[in-house]
């Protein structure tokens, strides 16, 4: 990956998630690692995720400051540092306010693998980061994050929102939108009684092998962005 690939997928990255409904305003980030090694390119704040553009990025350095880009560094590029910093082999992270998986996080119970989503976490439960639930702003808060993510696709962090973390940007990104739809699966069960059916262990990483190779979160990634063209052609025709 080239720098100009790494700035190209930062922004093909925030408009797939917009596309999939983790939109939140101005709130919500995702960052690709600089291939230089100089840090993370991330979106300026500010802006949705729908609306970045090469000139609403920014280069971020390891020490929190803006290298290139306009504007003052997010709040919470702490979180994307640290997690990239804690897995040298870890491409891209994402943080989002995810309805589902902020509604989810507040009951406090297991994820279970009642749907193909759910398998993504092979049959364990989502980690959660509980030290606070206020915003990532610290270095340290940043590690405490990671280490709480660890080799996890993706964390819940109650009250708050999710982290998602991939070897390549495709796979970061459907990680965030798998890990949201499993929520919702479970909180749309749960509001009907109590889960009685879900895969054991045993299946989970089955399913988990079958439906989630990166052929397959490659192929949810070609998707959000086909469907993020077709927002915007549909925003340009009926402003």
């Amino acid at each position: 990956m080239t720098p100009e690939e790494a700035r190209t997928l930062t922004i093909h990255a925030g408009r797939a998630l917009a596309a999939a409904g983790q939109g939140d305003m101005v709130w919500g980030h995702v960052a690709v690692r600089d291939p230089a090694g100089r840090g993370i390119w991330i979106k300026a704040p500010g802006w949705g995720l729908e609306e970045v553009t090469e000139e609403r990025l920014q280069l971020v350095g390891h020490d929190g400051t803006v290298l290139q880009g306009d504007g003052k560094p997010h709040k919470e590029c702490h979180i994307h540092l640290e997690v990239l910093a804690a897995d040298r082999q870890l491409v891209c992270s994402v943080h989002t306010h995810a309805t589902a998986a902020v509604a989810f996080a507040a009951l406090g119970t297991p994820l279970l693998a009642i749907s193909h989503e759910g398998s993504l976490f092979a049959g364990s439960d989502v980690p959660r980061f509980t030290e606070t639930g206020n915003l990532i702003s610290t270095p340290a808060l940043g590690k405490a994050l990671a280490a709480a993510l660890g080799e996890a696709p993706a964390a819940l962090l109650p009250k708050h929102g999710l982290v998602a973390a991939g070897h390549s940007v495709p796979a970061a990104v459907m990680h965030a939108v798998l890990l949201d739809r499993a929520c919702a699966a479970q909180l749309a069960a749960a509001a009907a009684g109590p889960v009685r059916v879900h895969s054991d262990p045993a299946e989970a990483r089955a399913k988990r092998a079958e439906c989630w190779p990166d052929s397959q979160l490659e192929a949810g990634w070609n998707y959000l962005l086909r469907r993020a063209e077709l927002l915007r052609r549909s925003a340009l025709l009926h402003p």
